[in-house]
């Protein structure tokens, strides 16, 4: 009984240790983090990433809507303005909410 007791103790103990340490590592990551991100360079390349992304899914959008049958992209349409809308039900008599 005696060594169990002092397992469980340990256990308990190493558990709270290693709480805090990690607690306090997650916080040491967070302001890592926030620097990196506050950080001018960092946000100028995110915003030319984001800038490229939006340009190349423009191309992309074109070269397959050039190539999709109109009857398919009036379906696409459809489905999306119907799933903006909440409590829409669908065609198999679904809620979308």
């Amino acid at each position: 009984m005696r060594y169990r007791l002092t397992f469980i103790a340990g256990l308990a103990l190493g558990y709270v240790i290693g709480t805090r340490a990690g607690r306090e590592r997650y916080e040491q990551l967070k302001k890592s983090a926030r620097q990196i991100a506050q950080n001018p360079a960092v946000r100028n390349t995110a915003e030319s990433a984001a800038q490229s992304s939006r340009e190349f899914a423009g191309k992309a959008y074109h070269a397959v809507s050039v190539k999709v049958p109109a009857s398919v992209v009036e379906r696409v349409r459809s489905v999306r303005e119907r799933s903006q809308g909440q409590g829409v039900e669908d065609d198999w008599g679904t809620s979308n909410t």
